[in-house]
């Protein structure tokens, strides 16, 4: 009894350390990765001024929603991570679905980390070997960076993640500016339009929206950061620091970077700006590629791990057993994320689907149904409750067409893969396309 009050009294001390400011870190290093970089293809579809506005109104709402999870933390301080929301919300039957949305949506965002690794490695070498390996290497960096269970020692690489991201991003516009201005005709004949792209299909202007949607879905893991935070009132600061900040970098990349490529840019961004220019650029991107992606298989493993050992000092993961179970259980996912990703041959548009179905209930309508269910106080047409009434109906509307109309763009752009013979190989030795 007395070595299990000395683990749990060490593990309030480890794991309840993280202020603002950190939190504002990890929530940077958790939604900015090079997903930022395909936000230009996402305006050369929409046109530059739709771009520009649905960065800045989807942003926005996430700030949002996310101040509305931060109040139900505070509220019900005992939930740890998204689905002890569904279980306050719709019992055990909640709780249940949410964790396999919770799980699954994680695992998956890995798995598209574990791609990125081997479209940066292939870049970097010229695919001088075969994909798999690059994919394999990128899963065991994954793996490692993953190690550390506590989120405030994950806060101290994210400063070099955040500077990463945005030196890469400094690369890929000065070099694609200069590229534009040494053209014939200088920035002036570069072929961007205002107005969303010509015969624009359903399809191809929502899958460039989620592109933007999905950029802002960083109140997923939310409630698993707060639960290590020492002073959880403080979260409105980081909130509100990470939603300002990513709503700067995101509407400048896509704006700027679309308007020195046009309507020629690629995804992700930086393969615009030259052979040699792109390979410094996915050097300098490496810390992101590998630590915002390993944040995701720590909250997944945090949640899970806590699960099984529930009532168990090993949760803690400041024993030997807590220790042993932690690296199998990090290993296992890393393993189930690579082997998704490279067994599904349409594995970006499974990542679409699964997060148009998740993403939209995560960053929108689940957030506004808390809002009605534990926040709102009195009538909902009654003073203040109308505004904040009909703002969180706009995000569970929202929240809605994401999830339909986000869910039928994917599948319909699978299909047509199909036709037009896009679909890759499982397992493939060729590059990532």
């Amino acid at each position: 009894m007395d070595f299990e009050k000395q683990k749990k009294a060490e593990a309030d001390t480890k794991y309840h350390r993280l202020g603002w400011k950190r939190l504002t870190v990890v929530l940077i290093v958790e939604a900015i990765a090079l997903g930022s970089l395909s936000l230009p293809g996402a305006f050369a579809t929409l046109g530059m001024v739709l771009g520009v506005c649905m960065s800045l109104f989807i942003g926005v709402l996430a700030v949002y929603t996310s101040h509305v999870v931060g109040q139900v933390k505070l509220k019900h301080p005992q939930i740890a991570h998204y689905a002890d929301a569904g279980r306050l919300m719709f019992g055990k039957i909640g709780y249940e679905i949410m964790s396999v949305m919770f799980c699954v949506q994680l695992i998956l965002i890995v798995g598209s980390h574990v791609l990125t690794g081997k479209i940066m490695w292939g870049n970097l070498t010229e695919n001088g070997t075969c994909g798999i390996v690059f994919s394999v290497v990128s899963a065991i960096i994954l793996f490692v960076v993953a190690i550390p269970p506590s989120f405030a020692e994950v806060a101290i690489l994210g400063y070099i993640d955040f500077v990463s991201i945005i030196a890469a991003i400094l690369i890929t516009m000065i070099a694609t500016g200069i590229k534009a201005g040494q053209s014939e005709g200088g920035l002036a004949s570069v072929d961007w339009s205002a107005s969303p792209r010509e015969n624009l299909s359903l399809t191809d202007g929502f899958i460039a929206i989620s592109n933007i949607v999905f950029a802002y879905s960083f109140a997923m893991c939310q409630f698993s950061f707060m639960d290590e935070m020492h002073t959880p009132s403080d979260y409105k600061k980081s909130i509100v620091a990470l939603g300002s900040i990513e709503i700067v970098i995101y509407t400048l990349t896509g704006a700027l970077v679309y308007a020195f490529v046009g309507n020629d840019v690629q995804s992700p961004a930086l393969l615009s700006a030259g052979p040699l220019v792109s390979k410094v650029a996915f050097g300098i991107a490496m810390p992101v590629i590998f630590i915002s992606g390993s944040i995701n298989t720590t909250v997944v493993a945090k949640y899970i791990h806590g699960r099984i050992y529930k009532d168990s000092v090993t949760r803690y993961v400041n024993t030997t057993k807590g220790w042993v179970t932690w690296l199998i259980l990090i290993g296992v996912i890393t393993i189930i994320a690579w082997v998704v990703a490279e067994a599904i041959p349409f594995f970006s548009d499974l990542l679409a689907i699964c997060s148009s179905l998740f993403i939209s209930g995560f960053t929108f309508y689940m957030p506004a149904l808390m809002w009605f269910m534990f926040i709102k106080q009195g009538k909902w047409h009654q003073g203040k409750n109308l505004w904040l009434s009909l703002l969180n109906g706009l995000c569970f509307i929202i929240g809605l067409i994401v999830l339909g109309v986000g869910t039928y763009a994917a599948v319909d752009d699978i299909m047509l893969r199909y036709e037009t013979g896009r679909v890759g190989q499982p397992f493939s030795c060729a590059p990532v396309v």
